[in-house]
């Protein structure tokens, strides 16, 4: 899937742009050919184009579409707006078969909870269990998969603080980033 994906993203182009993930796939895997000029640019930007919408958590109510200035705002915004989740959908995301990545702060347990759909088989899930559990800077804490048949895919919620690299400091843009890589170094295992 990885592989395809992004040889249909350089094909035809004299000059491809791509983040420090796809870059080094496509130079490892030998994806690149004479015709096309291979360039590996800044992550920080990977973004700044991604839909990205404010929502009530209960209501699910439209509170405001944002801009990529609001990937400078510190996670904690989260905990400041209780109610409020960030649903994102980006071009990056398809590339690796995720729809969308929402996130928020649990009401309870006040942890940063990201929810994702994943586009791969079903018969991938005790990879996607394993992977979890092996990658996990908490392997007691849960992730909780669930598989949608009708779709095919699947639901995907974790905490943020379990990814490593998690920083309680971090901007709304380096927490997707993190999750970006962290599906992205899953889905090219498979």
């Amino acid at each position: 899937m990885l592989k395809e994906s992004l040889q249909n993203l350089i094909k035809n182009q004299s000059k491809v742009e791509l983040y420090p993930e796809e870059y080094d796939f496509v130079i490892n895997n030998g994806l690149t050919n004479s015709d096309t000029e291979v360039v590996k640019i800044d992550g920080k930007s990977r973004f700044h184009d991604a839909y990205m919408e404010r929502s009530n958590k209960e209501t699910e109510e439209f509170l405001g579409e944002e801009n990529a200035n609001f990937l400078n705002e510190p996670i904690t915004y989260f905990k400041e707006h209780m109610n409020e989740f960030l649903y994102m959908e980006s071009k990056w995301f398809t590339l690796i078969g995720i729809d969308a990545i929402s996130f928020e702060v649990d009401d309870l347990f006040k942890t940063y909870d990201v929810m994702l759909g994943l586009k791969i088989q079903k018969k991938y899930s005790s990879k996607l269990r394993d992977y979890f559990t092996e990658h996990s800077e908490d392997p007691e804490e849960p992730v909780d998969l669930m598989f949608d048949a009708q779709e095919g895919i699947w639901n995907i919620n974790f905490s943020l603080h379990t990814l490593p690299g998690f920083r309680e400091d971090m901007t709304v843009a380096e927490a997707y980033q993190l999750v970006y890589s962290f599906i992205f170094s899953f889905v090219q295992t498979i």
